[in-house]
């Protein structure tokens, strides 16, 4: 058995040990300072360790003997994280979108001997292993557009959204700003701006400029690509209400009251749909041509566990990637991007499979 030590057992932790525990190939250590997130732990295979995760000495302490360390904690944690894992000579994975902490987890990686594969979620993560897949077939590029969005099925309030994941990473999302490659050249845009509206399968949605979803893949398709843009997708008119409260309210500049505010008056729910949408454009055997990709994943009930569709993606994304490093699928040192894996190797995994029998 591979040894995990899995950082933060909250939604997002605890299905990734309810997905890899059972499976026999590891053997987790889960650590968290809420023993009541611990005591939810009960899959085969996870032992639980209540500790503060902020400590550096001791979270290094607890990597040692470990082939790999997860981070499924606050991004504020990340780099505390992925260098005890460096300490330990373990591989390293984590799920965040922000941009700040992956500089750190790249400097980190450098003459490391042990690989570090940051943001293995949805955006970042699979949606950036999707476009780059598409982007491969064609011989020069034109647009990447990528559009995700997780939603409630039944959406009843005004914003017409749940909190379905970490309120910290949403909020990011609305207030930091956005990579982008326009005419060819990257840029820095504003979260919220560039509202569109477009339909799938009969429903309507709106989305808009948010931050991180693009992970490296500005960086890795820089000056091969004229244009390239990320956005959050909703139903329309929440663009509208966030942009109130994060711009004329200046709540951007008060987030742990945009925090309490958003976590005291929207309730999570386990009945969302994500939604994960690419469209590439450019030159393929001397011709314009346009493919698109979509997929919707829906909540399901998975190892006797009812589980939210963000659940379900965010965790298969780094349960796929924890097993094709363990095959050898994956560089076993350094830095390692999303778009390096291939999708049909993603979808063929027994993880990367909740993608692929979307919708």
């Amino acid at each position: 058995m591979k040894k995990i030590l899995l950082v933060g057992g909250g939604k997002i932790g605890s299905a990734i040990a309810d997905l890899l525990g059972p499976t026999g190939d590891y053997a987790l250590t889960v650590a968290d300072r809420d023993a009541a997130s611990l005591a939810r732990l009960g899959a085969p295979n996870v032992t639980p360790l209540r500790m503060d995760i902020a400590h550096a000495a001791a979270l290094a302490a607890a990597a040692k003997g470990h082939d790999m360390v997860l981070s499924a904690a606050p991004y504020t944690l990340t780099p505390v994280i992925a260098a005890a894992a460096k300490e330990a000579g373990a591989h390293y994975f984590d799920l965040t979108e922000d941009v700040e902490s992956t500089r750190v987890v790249k400097q980190l990686a450098e003459g490391a001997a042990s690989a570090f594969v940051p943001q293995c979620g949805l955006a970042p993560g699979y949606i950036s292993i999707c476009a780059a897949d598409i982007a491969r077939r064609f011989d020069t590029l034109r647009e990447v557009q990528m559009r995700v969005g997780a939603l409630p099925v039944f959406p009843t309030n005004a914003l017409k959204y749940n909190l379905t994941w970490s309120t910290d990473g949403l909020i990011n999302e609305y207030c930091n700003p956005c990579e982008s490659i326009r005419d060819g050249e990257l840029i820095e845009v504003p979260a919220l701006e560039e509202l569109e509206a477009f339909s799938l399968d009969g429903v309507e949605y709106e989305a808009f400029n948010t931050s991180g979803g693009l992970g490296t893949l500005c960086e890795t398709l820089k000056g091969k690509v004229e244009n390239l843009n990320y956005k959050t997708v909703r139903y329309p008119g929440h663009r509208d209400i966030v942009k109130m409260l994060v711009r004329d309210l200046r709540l951007a500049y008060r987030r742990d009251l945009l925090k309490d505010v958003l976590e005291a008056s929207i309730p999570i729910t386990f009945q969302d749909v994500v939604l994960v949408f690419v469209t590439v454009s450019g030159e393929r055997d001397g011709r314009l041509t346009q493919e698109s990709y979509a997929r919707k994943v829906y909540a399901q009930t998975v190892e006797g566990k009812l589980m939210s569709a963000i659940q379900i993606t965010t965790a298969a994304g780094i349960c796929a990637m924890v097993d094709l490093m363990a095959e050898g699928r994956l560089p076993q040192k350094g830095f390692v991007r999303q778009e390096e894996t291939r999708l049909a190797d993603f979808h063929a995994n027994r993880f990367g499979r909740y993608y692929a029998q979307g919708q």
